[in-house]
């Protein structure tokens, strides 16, 4: 019997890897992408199949199915679109070239990449196709709303895509992680500080605590981190169950943040927000 394959993006570390290592356990063939030559080598070590694969380039997506396609026979059972780029900073901070970065990366590129899978995900009896979202898909927070911005797009076209894709065996799955033990945090913090014009800003001095905070685990949320496996296990639940969820909720926070949305009136939202805001940026 032959094995059955999966596409993950975004698999140097995080997610991505904990993914491939959870789906190569349950014997299913990996192809893992990332964009260096240290990655690409680590991902072979592990026996799996390496991808060369940068999502805001269509030239790079185009040779990367080719390449899986070629691989498989032109068949896939599943793509885990998990690459993702964040940069924190107030909207009105963020320069059009910032906010087009992310949605190039979550969003165009995912979708670039899951359209030109779909004829091979169509062949199989269940392919999948699954995006790792974010607690901010649902909740737009200050200070991520870009990046916000460009998650709850995603759950917008996943929501279409699903029904689009329900007369076919290709079912679409959103997963929603919340804080999780990755760089993601303080490669948030990085970008901010070397792409920020943060001296010119009104939240000059709030972006100095604020990416300190970033760096160090000093976040609120830090407190209820899971590691990159908890998101794997739903990743792998959503490749392989029959009946798999629409969405999948991974942390305390993510849960509370969807309570929220559906149950909660929005002034009441935006002041416990606003709160939060002023005693973060209390100099400002």
């Amino acid at each position: 019997m032959n094995k059955r394959s999966v596409l993950i993006t975004g698999c140097s570390s995080g997610i991505g890897w904990a993914t491939a290592a959870e789906m190569a356990a349950r014997n299913w063939r990996i192809f893992a992408t990332a964009r260096n030559s240290e990655d690409m080598k680590r991902i072979e070590e592990e026996g799996w199949n390496a991808v060369t694969l940068d999502v805001s380039s269509s030239d790079s997506i185009a040779q990367a199915v080719a390449t899986v396609l070629d691989a498989t026979d032109g068949s896939l059972d599943g793509v885990v679109n998990n690459a993702g780029f964040g940069m924190p900073g107030a909207i009105e901070d963020l320069s059009r070239e910032a906010m087009q970065r992310q949605f190039e990366v979550n969003l165009f590129g995912a979708l670039e990449l899951t359209n030109l899978l779909l004829p091979a995900l169509r062949k199989g009896p269940q392919g999948r196709v699954v995006y790792i979202s974010s607690l901010v898909g649902r909740m737009s927070l200050p200070f991520m709303g870009i990046y916000s911005a460009s998650k709850f797009a995603l759950e917008a076209v996943a929501d279409a895509q699903r029904i689009e894709l329900s007369m076919t065996p290709v079912r679409v799955v959103l997963i929603a992680p919340g804080p999780i033990g990755t760089r993601f945090s303080s490669t948030c913090a990085m970008e901010g500080e070397s792409r920020l014009d943060v001296h010119r800003s009104r939240f000059s001095t709030a972006y100095e605590r604020y990416f300190k905070q970033r760096r160090g685990g000093g976040m609120s949320e830090d407190r209820f981190r899971l590691p990159p496996e908890a998101v794997a296990k739903k990743v792998a639940h959503a490749l392989i169950s029959d009946r798999p969820k629409v969405r999948y909720l991974v942390t305390l926070p993510t849960y509370v943040a969807d309570f929220l949305v559906r149950f909660v009136p929005v002034r009441w939202r935006d002041s416990v927000m606003q709160q939060q805001v002023k005693k973060r940026f209390s100099s400002n």
